[in-house]
């Protein structure tokens, strides 16, 4: 059986040429990083060009960069390292309800020792009002944390205009922002959308798992998250992956060479998924923002189908697709991002599924998967 994956947001198959170069490092540049002879030198230059391109590809300095393990200590040493730090500045944050839980988990921590969050309430597209944000903003807000567009419908915030509201505050609060998600395929400025820091994770664009990088404007002095050595300009201890940090480069550097002619093709595949579907008179909706959002990532509501069936029954015809955050895995716990849009007793909840593209999607593929969805979906429909 051919085996089709829809499940991009999830984590990405490793790109073939990134798998050459994690090879290469491996076997050929295996050095400590700290060390001062050839191979430490070897593997401190690998990791100083790929600090230059990572640093490029969000306009960013490549001090500014701080490699992590990926997405989830990204975000959490963020927020935590900067709550604990500004402790005495003020207790207040400020995120929303429709975060991944690489953030309201830490969130959820702070509040135990004492902190008081604020978590912005979104609309039925899963967007923040931007009047809310401001009128949150006080002036013991040490941090305000929204991602840049979400993992489960995709939909974008507004980045640059929460980074202006920021600023013209009373606050002094730092800007985080997730952006796992849109990483490698939406233009990302952190200066120009006043960003002070900003998560990322290689495995969401074809590169290795267990690897990213946080950057961190070079006007903040947070402690090591990882206790140890002094790497990373003691901002992050432990011996640095080389071979997983060569791939990481060669990923970002192929999404910057196609991140626009890859967000055409997305487009293109949403639009022709959702046109079968219309054409076929089954019943659904699309779920989060039609015209800001990821062009990876499509969530679709399909009225009265139990999205958990729909999946195992996809899955066994060789279609992977999901219901809400991969992190939730094994869990059939109905989203909290469409909880927050829609509210927690809608029918949505429980009969949506996410569908994401990625550097294997071909249209044919579109094609058998909306076939197949129009047959079962009638199928548990009697």
């Amino acid at each position: 059986m051919e085996r089709i994956y829809f499940d991009y947001a999830a984590t990405s198959p490793v790109h073939p040429e990134v798998i050459e170069i994690v090879y290469d490092a491996m076997k050929n540049h295996f050095g400590n990083a700290s060390s001062i002879h050839y191979f430490g030198r070897d593997s401190r230059r690998i990791m100083d060009d790929a600090k230059k391109v990572f640093a490029n590809s969000i306009g960013a300095k490549p001090n500014e960069i701080v490699l992590t393990s990926g997405g989830t200590e990204s975000d959490n040493t963020a927020i935590l390292e900067t709550a604990l730090t500004r402790e005495k500045e003020g207790k207040h944050i400020i995120t929303t309800v429709v975060e991944h839980h690489a953030v309201l988990k830490p969130m959820e921590y702070l509040e135990s020792l004492g902190f008081d969050v604020t978590y912005l309430s979104v609309d039925e597209f899963g967007m923040i009002n931007l009047k809310d944000l401001e009128e949150s903003l006080r002036e013991d807000t040490t941090l305000v944390s929204i991602m840049y567009g979400n993992n489960e419908v995709g939909t974008l915030s507004n980045v640059e205009a929460i980074g202006n509201i920021i600023q013209k505050s009373l606050s002094t609060a730092y800007f985080h922002t997730d952006a796992v998600q849109a990483y490698g395929l939406e233009r990302i400025d952190v200066k120009k959308d006043q960003i002070d820091l900003l998560s990322t994770s290689s495995h969401k664009i074809g590169g290795p798992k267990g690897i990213g990088f946080l950057y961190i404007n070079e006007s903040i002095h947070l402690p090591s998250f990882m206790l140890g050595g002094e790497q990373e300009m003691k901002r992050r201890a432990g011996t640095e992956n080389i071979p997983a940090l060569a791939g990481f480069q060669k990923a970002v550097e192929i999404t910057q060479l196609t991140k626009e002619s890859r967000k055409v093709e997305y487009n293109d595949f949403s639009t022709h998924l959702v046109k079968r579907l219309e054409e076929s008179n089954v019943e659904f909706e699309l779920n989060g923002h039609l015209d800001y959002r990821l062009m990876h990532i499509i969530n679709i509501w399909f009225k009265g189908v139990s999205s958990e069936q729909l999946l195992l029954l996809l899955d066994l015809s060789g279609i992977s697709i999901s219901a809400g955050s991969a992190c939730t895995a094994g869990n059939i716990d109905p989203s909290h991002v469409l909880m927050a849009m829609y509210g927690e007793k809608s029918q949505r909840v429980n009969e949506s599924v996410r569908i994401s593209f990625g550097i294997e999607t071909t249209m044919e593929s579109i094609d058998y998967l909306a076939n197949e969805l129009i047959r079962l979906i009638r199928k548990l429909k009697k």
